[in-house]
């Protein structure tokens, strides 16, 4: 039997990217190379390690073989990464998550700087929820990501983002310089049903007031949305300012409350080399 990692690289990809045509740009080769490494796969491994449907689906040997392909292609990537940094050249591909306000609010200007500082680091963005997020992370599907208040990582603090009242522009609310978290009682609540949840009920904690949402919205873009339409009013972190326009308005609160934003690997076990570069870097900034 004999596997290389080009073959357990485009096996990655065909996963990660949901299809063969979506990893051939990933890896930088042609759709039918992308086949050809994974048939060869196969024929080394003795049997299939994908279902070829619509959206390629792992077997059972697959789902036993991916760990240890993502172990084999991370110990290499690692390898290649150290051996950069000895010569004072960082470099190597990171998978980076966050939630959508920071990928659109934080990451853009970050990942401007980094391109800058670290020419030979490639970095992935991925977009999820905060639990996914912390999930991914566990299971090292990424290398890094922003963790909001986490607990048991170390990282760096990239910024920290205050929760604001999202209303239409023409609330009478609107014009205020703070609002009383009571004052939103007499419109619909629109929760957010993400990570944000957690600190909206303990500003809810701080008042008379009880949190009695009316609708609970998954994505943010569909809570602004809501917000437009005047189908309620929501408390949303100040980040999503880089997601609205002037049809809605965001105004800070009387209750006080910031989440923290960290740039963090794994809780466990190593981080990839870039990662680290980019931790020490960015804190030396701060």
């Amino acid at each position: 039997m004999t596997v290389n990692l080009a073959q357990l690289r485009a096996f990655l990809a065909v996963v990660d990217e949901g299809g063969f045509s979506a990893a051939a740009p990933v890896l930088g080769i042609s759709q039918s190379a992308v086949s050809h490494a994974i048939a060869a796969l196969e024929r080394s491994v003795g049997g299939p390690v994908l279902h070829r449907t619509k959206q390629p689906q792992l077997t059972t040997f697959g789902t036993r073989l991916i760990e240890h392909a993502r172990a084999a292609v991370g110990a290499a990537s690692a390898i290649d990464v150290l051996v950069a940094e000895n010569a004072s050249q960082p470099t190597g591909t990171i998978r980076l998550a966050a939630p959508a306000t920071v990928c659109q609010g934080l990451l853009p200007a970050l990942l401007t700087r980094w391109r800058g500082d670290f020419p030979g680091i490639k970095i992935r963005v991925f977009e999820g929820e905060d639990h996914e997020i912390v999930e991914w992370l566990n299971e090292r599907t990424i290398d890094a990501a922003v963790l909001v208040d986490p607990e048991g990582h170390d990282g760096v603090e990239i910024g920290a983002d205050e929760f604001h009242a999202l209303v239409r522009r023409d609330h009478p609310l609107a014009a205020e310089d703070v609002i009383d978290i009571p004052d939103l009682d007499d419109d619909p609540f629109l929760l957010s049903d993400g990570g944000c949840e957690r600190h909206i009920r303990d500003l809810y904690r701080r008042t008379a007031s009880r949190l009695r949402p009316t609708h609970r919205v998954r994505e943010g873009a569909t809570l602004i949305a809501m917000v437009q339409a005047g189908i309620g009013v929501s408390i949303v972190p100040g980040l999503m300012q880089a997601m609205i326009d002037n049809r809605v308005a965001l105004v800070p609160l009387k209750q006080k409350l910031k989440r923290r934003l960290i740039l963090t690997g794994p809780a466990s076990g190593s981080w990839h080399p870039a990662v680290t570069a980019l931790v020490d870097a960015t804190r030396s900034r701060v």
